[in-house]
C-alpha cells in the first residue's frame, strides 16, 4: 500500500516493497514513469540479497502531485527553455530525502534507472551524509546540461516516442506500454503483453498514467540544476549501461564514471534500456557487491 509524505505542499508518494531488517535500499525510476515500473522480478531478487527495498514517485509522476497545468513545450524543447522551469533539480532531490525522512531512514542506498539515476547522482551531490552507495544503470551524467545533453541522446529514438499515440482505453495503455517497452528493448530483445501487463495493472488499480502527460515531462526535463560537479561524489558509486541502449549512448555511463572518484563502470553486452529478466540477477548482485564495500570498511579511528 502507498505511503505519503511532503516536501513544502508537494506529496510525494512511497511503497515499501519488503525486505524490512535488510539494508535501506531506495529505487529511483525515470522520465514521466511511476514507481510501478519496477518489475517485481528484479525486486524480489534485491530482496533475496539483503536489501530492504522502497520505491517512490518523483513529483509529476505515479501518485505524486502533479503541478497545475502551465504552457510548456515538448518535453526536448524544455532542455532549451529561458523561461523560469516550476521547480529545480534540487527540488527533486529534496523529495527523496523526505521520503528517507518519512522511514526514519539516516542513510540509505540508492539505485536510479534512466532520469532516476540522473537525480540519485544530485541527491549524492547535495545530500552526501543520507547516502551509503550510489548505483546508476542507463542515466546521463547530472553535469551535462541543455544542449549538451543532446550529444548522449539517440535522436531517432526520441522521435519515434514523440509519434506514440494510443487511446486512454485498457487497451490503448497496454498497447502504449508495449510500445514504449519495445523502442527501450535492446535489438532484437522480444517484448510481449505478459512482461507489461504487470506494470499496467498495477498503474489501472492506482488510477496511474505513464509518458501521457506531456507537460510533466517538460516539467521533469526542464528542472535545472545548481548544486555542483559529479567530482563531489564520495559515495562508492556503480555505472551500469546496456551497450545495446537504443536510447542512450554508453559515452553517458563512461563520463558518469570518469567524473566520480572511484566509481565503476559496468557495461553490459547485449542489454538495451528497458530492465529486461535477463539483468535482474546480474543487477542485484552488483548492488549487493557494492554495498558491501560499505559494509566491509573497517570503522573510523580517531586520532588523538
Amino acid at each position: 500500500m502507498p505511503r505519503f509524505t511532503h516536501n513544502d505542499d508537494i506529496q510525494i508518494a512511497f511503497e515499501d516493497l519488503g525486505g524490512a531488517g535488510g539494508d535501506p535500499l531506495l529505487l529511483l525510476m525515470g522520465l514521466g514513469t511511476s514507481r510501478f515500473w519496477w518489475p517485481d522480478g528484479l525486486v524480489d531478487a534485491l530482496v533475496r540479497r539483503g536489501f530492504h527495498v522502497v520505491a517512490y514517485d518523483h513529483r509529476d509522476a505515479g501518485q505524486s502531485t502533479h503541478l497545475p497545468d502551465r504552457r510548456e513545450r515538448l518535453p526536448v524543447a524544455a532542455l532549451l527553455r529561458h523561461a523560469p522551469p516550476a521547480y529545480s533539480a534540487e527540488d527533486m532531490t529534496d523529495d527523496a530525502v523526505t521520503v528517507l525522512d518519512a522511514l526514519g531512514w539516516e542513510r540509505a542506498h540508492l539505485f536510479g534507472h534512466s532520469m532516476g539515476g540522473l537525480v540519485a547522482q544530485r541527491i549524492a551531490i547535495r545530500h552526501p551524509q543520507r547516502v551509503h552507495t550510489l548505483a546508476t544503470s542507463s542515466a546521463v551524467p547530472s553535469d551535462a546540461t541543455g544542449l549538451s545533453v543532446l550529444r548522449y541522446l539517440r535522436l531517432a529514438t526520441l522521435a519515434r516516442f514523440a509519434r506514440l499515440r494510443y487511446p486512454k482505453t485498457p487497451q490503448g495503455d497496454l498497447a502504449l506500454a508495449l510500445a514504449v517497452a519495445r523502442l527501450l528493448a535492446a535489438p532484437g530483445q522480444y517484448i510481449d503483453e505478459y512482461d507489461m501487463r504487470e506494470f499496467v495493472d498495477k498503474e489501472a488499480a492506482h488510477q496511474v498514467d505513464s509518458f501521457r502527460d506531456q507537460k510533466a515531462l517538460s516539467r521533469q526535463i526542464g528542472a535545472k540544476w545548481h548544486g555542483g560537479p559529479l567530482t563531489r561524489i564520495t559515495a562508492p558509486t556503480l555505472v551500469l549501461h546496456g551497450l545495446r541502449d537504443p536510447l542512450l549512448r554508453v559515452s553517458a555511463a563512461r563520463d558518469i564514471a570518469a567524473a566520480v572518484p572511484g566509481a565503476r563502470l559496468r557495461a553490459l553486452p547485449g542489454v538495451g534500456h528497458f530492465l529486461g529478466s535477463d539483468i535482474w540477477a546480474t543487477y542485484a548482485d552488483e548492488l549487493r557487491a557494492l554495498a558491501d564495500q560499505v559494509d566491509n570498511q573497517p570503522p573510523a579511528v580517531c586520532a588523538d
